[in-house]
Order: C-alpha cells, then sequence, then structure tokens
C-alpha cells in the first residue's frame, strides 16, 4: 500500500502497510471520509509525522483522539488552526507553560512551532467523525501509533515522552525508562487539570533532560 508519509517514517513503518489490519483500517477510514465529514482533512492524517522527521524528535506527546468540532483537528494532536479559537485543553496547557516557564500565552493554537523543534504530537487515533469524539478508535489506528512508539523507545535514546491522563499513561508500557523520560500527570482537560496537571512542570522539567543529555530545550 503506497501511504504519503514522511521518508523516514516510511521506512520504519512499511511494514505496517503490508498487514491486514492496517488494510482493513484504511478501507474503513476510506468510507468514513467518503459518506460523511471526518476530521482531520485527509491531507493532514500524518501532518504530525511530516512536521517531525523521526531523527528529529525530541519530545513525544500523546493525546488520545483528534477534535471533532468544525475547523479544529489540524494533525497534531491538542493543536488547532491559525484563526480557530483555542479549545479549553490546550488554553490549560498555554497557562501551564506561562507558569512553569515564564513564556508568555499565544492568541494562536497552531503547535507547528513546536513540531519544528522536534515536538512529535501523536494522537492514538487519528482520524474522528464530526462531531462523535472516540469514532475511530478500536479500528487499528491504535496498533500503528503504538509501534510508532516502540520505534521511538527502542531505536532511539535520551527522549521524554509525555503522558497525560490515564490513557496516554497506559502508553509508557511501551517505553522504556532506563534510556527515556516518562513524565504523567492528569489531562489538561478541564474536568481534571486541577487534579494534578496544573503544576507539574513538564515543560521545565523535558528541557532540564534536553540539556541535561546534550540536547537544544524547545522554545515551548
Amino acid at each position: 500500500m503506497n501511504v504519503k508519509i514522511e521518508p523516514s517514517w516510511n521506512r520504519r513503518l512499511k511494514s505496517e502497510w503490508e498487514k491486514p489490519y492496517f488494510s482493513e483500517l484504511a478501507q474503513f477510514v476510506h468510507n468514513e471520509y467518503r459518506q460523511g465529514v471526518v476530521y482531520p482533512p485527509a491531507s493532514r492524517i500524518f501532518a504530525a509525522f511530516d512536521a517531525c522527521p523521526f531523527e528529529d524528535v525530541k519530545v513525544v506527546i500523546l493525546g488520545q483522539d483528534p477534535y471533532h468540532g468544525p475547523g479544529q483537528a489540524n494533525g497534531l494532536c491538542f493543536s488547532v488552526a491559525d484563526g480557530v479559537e483555542i479549545p479549553r485543553s490546550l488554553q490549560n496547557i498555554f497557562k501551564e507553560v506561562n507558569a512553569d516557564t515564564g513564556a508568555p500565552i499565544p492568541s494562536s493554537g497552531n503547535l507547528e512551532r513546536w513540531a519544528r523543534q522536534g515536538v512529535l504530537l501523536l494522537n492514538a487515533t487519528l482520524t474522528v467523525r464530526a462531531h462523535n469524539a472516540g469514532s475511530h478508535q478500536n479500528h487499528g489506528w491504535e496498533t500503528l501509533t503504538d509501534s510508532v512508539i516502540r520505534h521511538l523507545s527502542e531505536e532511539r535514546e535520551g527522549l521524554v515522552f509525555i503522558l497525560w491522563g490515564a490513557y496516554a499513561g497506559r502508553k509508557a508500557e511501551l517505553i522504556d525508562s532506563s534510556k527515556h523520560l516518562i513524565l504523567k500527570s492528569a489531562h489538561p482537560s478541564p474536568l481534571s487539570a486541577s487534579r494534578g496537571f496544573f503544576g507539574n512542570h513538564h515543560f521545565s522539567r523535558a528541557n532540564d533532560y534536553l540539556k541535561a543529555h546534550g540536547q537544544t530545550p524547545v522554545n515551548w
């Protein structure tokens, strides 16, 4: 199967394209786009990979699935395009960045500037039906993105994996903690941010780790 994705990722994931689960997933996703409204736009499904080649990854932030409102999802977890109202979870992320590092709260929710610095903004599920959160879960995306996490864990060293909420936290079992830093806390959702997300200092802790391992810190 010919999947349009950044070359360094294609080399590592090409064996996945030939597996039965991915053929079934591709057919499911194709039918969903044909029959209704699905986010992100089809051209943006692999945007997180295209923006952050394998060798450039320094930090992985894991989300669950894309925003399901009109015009929100842009293929990077927690991110929205320029000009789109900033979702409340992302507002809380920016508040913590500000409190933790002193970086000003931006007017745009587009996180491509993070991706260009080596932050892989990875959703576990890469597509979603409009207004139907979780609608594309358990159709095969998770198998692919678990493989992504394993490749990073096994082939790289000194990465930071940021896991917010119980769902993301369970992905820690895929990561070699002797080679990488795993940061876990509550989710930035308004329902849980005050129960351990605010004050987690994940952004400064990530940068401290990167600097200790000879890497350039992220300008959050």
